[in-house]
């Protein structure tokens, strides 16, 4: 599966993914359209929400804090019902005003990444849980821009699955593009805000595949292999099997 096959085009949500098609363990390959990664769903639009219906979503896990729902709203269950959960794997977003200085983008994400996989152990595993379950899928998982919160998700999951970890960082590399397209979305859709937008921060919209390679050299040390890092992390070992089981092929 390539890029241009891997991405969903939808007119208001900008980094939705199918997250199958690599090589896995033992020659085997993660099967697609059961497990998608995606930004913010609370922007779908109605001619989006028929793709939803034809991609067959069943199941939604929002990554995101209370209060992005409150602020942005949620996916339209209304409009498509699925099984929801929100399971914030931050307490409250990065604020400007608050982030050590950093020279070096990958530095920052690195920082973040960390901060974030400290502090969500619990978090992570419950969301790891849903996805494993054999009768959620199809599900998708997303934040806001669906590279962070989503790409740490998306990192325990394809490494979980005997995934390379060339490929784990070139995926999450790939919301680069998607972050480009989202600013693209926004200016025309927004232009009153546009100047807030230019003004944001250059990391808050970074994908720099360094931080992810630092990101996987942290979470694997010391172990065999992805798979026992992602157990000794505190995913259920049953977790991993049934991801396995419904996931290779």
């Amino acid at each position: 599966m390539n890029e241009t096959t891997r991405h969903i085009q939808l007119e208001a949500v900008h980094n939705f993914r199918d997250i199958g098609g690599y090589r896995a363990r033992d020659g085997t390959f993660v099967k697609h359209s059961l497990v998608y990664r995606a930004d913010g769903l609370y922007r779908l639009s109605k001619t989006d929400i028929d793709v939803m219906r034809r991609l067959d979503i069943k199941t939604v896990i929002d990554l995101r804090t209370e209060n992005e729902l409150k602020d942005s709203g949620t996916f339209p269950r209304d409009d498509h019902p699925v099984d929801f959960h929100n399971i914030p794997l931050m307490d409250v977003v990065w604020e400007k005003s608050e982030i050590p200085h950093f020279d070096d983008v990958a530095d920052f994400l690195v920082w973040g990444y960390r901060d974030i996989m400290q502090d969500a152990q619990d978090r992570f595993a419950r969301a790891f849980d849903l996805v494993a379950r054999q009768e959620a899928p199809p599900v998708v998982y997303h934040c806001a821009a669906g590279k962070d919160r989503t790409g740490l998700l998306t990192m325990m999951l394809l490494g979980a699955l005997g995934v390379s970890r060339d490929d784990i960082v070139n995926d999450y590399a790939l919301s680069s593009d998607a972050m480009k397209r989202l600013q693209e979305w926004a200016f025309r859709t927004y232009p009153e805000r546009s100047h807030a937008l230019k003004d944001a921060p250059a990391f808050f919209l970074a994908a720099e595949p360094r931080a992810m390679h630092a990101i996987i050299d942290d979470f694997t040390a010391g172990h065999d292999d992805f798979a026992d890092a992602v157990i000794a992390y505190g995913i259920n070992e049953e977790s991993v099997e049934r991801l396995h089981s419904f996931m290779l092929t």
